[in-house]
C-alpha cells in the first residue's frame, strides 16, 4: 500500500476523500481546483480520467467528462496534472479513477509506469472486475500502486474475497446500487455493510455515492474510515468553471469539518 494512503487513514479520525474530473473545465484550470481541495481539508484526492462512456456515473460527472473531453483533455494532460500536484503537495495521496479503455489502450505496463512517475498512489478502475485482474492489477502492483476496488450492497460473503484479493489502499464501498450522485443510502445499511466488511479485511472502508452535504457526510464518518464526495464538488465546477476554486474550497472545508469531527459530536 502507498505510504501516503496509509497515512491518510491513520490519523485517528475519518478521512475525507474528494473527487474531481481532470480537465474540467480545462486542463489548465484543474490544478487550482485540486489545490482548493487540499486547502479545504481533503485527505485523499481522486482525479477522474474523462471517458466517453462513464457508465457508473450520473448526470453531474457525465457532464464533467464531456466538458473535459471537449476541452481536449488527454491522458498526457492528466499525467502532467498529477505530476504537478505531486510537486506542490508531496504528502497528499492522489488516486486516478476511471475506466479501463484509457488505462489500458497503450498497455497496462505503460500506464502503471507513467502513473508511478507522476506520483500517483493508487488507481480505481470501475469496469475491470476482479476476475480480470490480470488486465491491470499486476502492472500496478509492480510499481507499488494500490489497486482500489469497489464493493456494493450486492457484494455478499461469497463475492467479497475476490474483491479483496490483490486490492490495497482502501475498500471503496458504493453505498447504493446505481449511478453516482442520484440517491443516498440509509445510514443503518451503511453501518451494517461496514461492520460486515471489517470482519473480513483490515483495509480502511471509505463510503461514497450519493454523499453531497456535511449533514450526510458526518453521520457516515461515525461508522466508516472515510467518506467520498464527488458529484457535489463536480457540480460546483460546472457552475463556476475556471472560477470554481473558491466555492470548491468553501464546500470542502465544511465537509472536512463534518467528517473530521464526526466522532466527537453526539449522535
Amino acid at each position: 500500500m502507498s505510504a501516503r494512503l496509509a497515512a491518510a487513514f491513520a490519523q485517528g479520525r475519518p478521512a475525507l476523500v474528494c473527487f474531481v474530473t481532470a480537465g474540467d473545465p480545462s486542463p489548465g484550470a484543474t490544478p487550482a481546483i485540486l489545490d482548493a481541495l487540499v486547502a479545504g481539508g481533503a485527505d485523499v484526492i481522486e482525479l477522474g480520467m474523462p471517458f466517453t462512456d462513464p457508465m457508473a456515473d450520473g448526470p453531474a460527472i457525465q457532464a464533467a467528462n464531456l466538458r473535459a473531453l471537449g476541452a481536449g483533455t488527454t491522458t498526457a494532460h492528466i499525467l502532467a496534472i498529477a505530476s504537478g500536484f505531486r510537486a506542490r503537495h508531496p504528502h497528499v495521496p492522489l488516486v486516478l479513477m476511471g475506466y479501463a479503455n484509457p488505462m489500458t489502450i497503450r498497455g497496462s505496463q505503460w500506464f502503471a509506469d507513467e502513473a508511478a512517475k507522476a506520483g500517483v498512489d493508487g488507481v480505481i478502475c470501475v469496469d475491470i472486475p476482479p476476475e480480470e485482474d490480470a488486465e491491470l492489477g499486476p502492472a500496478l502492483r509492480a510499481q507499488g500502486l494500490s489497486l482500489i476496488r469497489l464493493a456494493t450492497p450486492t457484494t455478499d460473503a461469497a463475492r467479497l474475497p475476490a474483491v479483496l484479493d490483490g486490492s490495497s489502499g482502501f475498500l471503496y464501498y458504493v453505498s447504493v446500487a446505481g449511478i453516482t450522485g442520484k440517491q443516498s443510502a440509509a445510514l443503518a445499511s451503511i453501518e451494517h455493510a461496514v461492520a460486515r466488511f471489517k470482519q473480513t479485511t483490515d483495509l480502511p472502508i471509505a463510503v461514497g455515492f450519493g454523499v453531497r452535504t456535511p449533514e450526510q457526510a458526518g453521520p457516515i464518518a461515525r461508522v466508516a474510515d472515510g467518506v467520498v464526495v464527488g458529484s457535489a464538488i463536480v457540480d460546483l465546477v460546472g457552475m463556476h468553471g475556471a472560477e470554481a476554486a473558491g466555492p470548491v474550497q468553501a464546500l470542502v472545508r465544511e465537509l472536512a469539518h463534518a467528517v473530521h469531527h464526526a466522532r466527537s459530536v453526539p449522535a
